[in-house]
């Protein structure tokens, strides 16, 4: 299923988490990469200690696996504050949240990953919290329902999102700071790779850290989670050690090519290609074509695919570029076909 991919950058469960937070940074300074982010932030946490005041609530928004998770935690360690961890689909109901606030302490920090996805209700309760620090709990219901104003201790709410975009107008007004998080370029990966080895206590020969660099995707989850790949690969067929031998056929292994693309990717372009003939065909389509859902095309496939610019998408559907042809060895059944048509128009 392509909801397992080693180079999905979704989390994949409690466990990588774990093994996630082992090597998560505890200090700003520790962070490698969103130089921008980081030196707003590290401006943002000197006055508000100064000030001996919360930090302005803060919205962290861009594609999965990037670090919006870390940074909630590194702003907490920083403001020397306690946080509370949860996500917008586990907010169902006014009495989530109240559960959530009535325990919060002066100072400190309430995460939410995946805000887009918090219920109308829950929203809605929430605006009073964000900007007067009280909130209006019901009490039971019909003629016996009371409204009790419950004051609430000055806390920093702190947003995660990798769709700005379903925000409310009304919520997304209410943060006080708002920053978008970039991909990572290689030399930061394999500073992060470079930290992490360190951390495992991994050796590696010179080279060997950009390999797998190069195939995350701009993306510090993928990079983690390649390097244990890596990692249990030379435990299992080398001595341990990461030489170019290992982490080359380590990668082989789980079919990833050297610009980061696996099976499912290669078989998007070649369907595109093939049988679309290089397109424009229709999402549908194609998912019909490789079997898989439309919204794992769209959110786990396609971004890259964009991003490196082997994918275009038109009014009238996806297009393949000349660049994947050139990546695949591949040429577009139609192409001849167009141009014939083509120069038959011009004439």
């Amino acid at each position: 299923m392509a909801i397992d991919r080693v180079l999905s950058s979704n989390s994949r469960g409690d466990g990588e988490e774990q093994f996630n937070s082992a090597l998560r940074p505890q200090r700003l300074d520790e962070c490698i990469g969103q130089r921008n982010v980081k030196e707003k932030l590290s401006i943002a946490v000197q006055a508000a200690r100064q000030r001996s005041e919360p930090l302005d609530h803060l919205l962290f928004y861009g594609p999965p696996g990037l670090g919006k998770t870390t940074l909630a935690h590194v702003i907490a360690n920083e403001m020397n504050a306690n946080i509370r961890v949860t996500s917008g689909p586990a907010l169902t109901k006014q009495g989530d949240v109240m559960g959530l606030l009535s325990n919060i302490g002066t100072g400190d920090v309430l995460f939410i990953d995946e805000i887009h996805r918090l219920s109308a209700p829950v929203e809605e309760f929430i605006y009073p919290a964000m900007e007067d620090f009280k909130v209006d709990f019901t009490v039971d219901s019909g003629m016996h329902a009371k409204t009790i104003n419950f004051p609430l201790k000055r806390f920093t709410l702190i947003g995660a999102t990798t769709r700005a975009g379903l925000l409310s107008a009304p919520l997304r007004g209410r943060f006080g700071m708002m920053h978008h998080l970039e991909f990572y370029d290689i030399d930061e990966l394999t500073e992060i790779l470079r930290r992490s080895a360190n951390l495992l206590e991994l050796e590696s020969d010179d080279g060997t850290l950009e390999m797998v660099a190069g195939r995350s995707r701009g993306t510090p989850r993928i990079a983690n989670r390649l390097l244990k790949r890596v990692r249990d690969y030379a435990q299992v067929k080398g001595s341990g050690v990461l030489t170019t031998e290992i982490v080359e056929n380590a990668l082989k292994m789980e079919q990833i090519d050297h610009l980061g693309l696996d099976e499912l990717d290669r078989n998007f372009l070649r369907a595109l290609i093939k049988i679309y003939d290089g397109g424009p065909a229709g999402i549908e389509a194609l998912a019909a074509t490789l079997g898989e859902e439309r919204d794992t095309l769209e959110d786990v496939v396609e971004p890259y695919l964009l991003q490196i610019g082997f994918v275009r998408r038109t009014k009238r559907g996806r297009e393949v570029t000349s660049a994947a042809c050139k990546h695949l060895g591949v040429t577009p059944t139609g192409s001849s076909k167009k141009k014939t048509e083509s120069s038959l128009f011009d004439e």
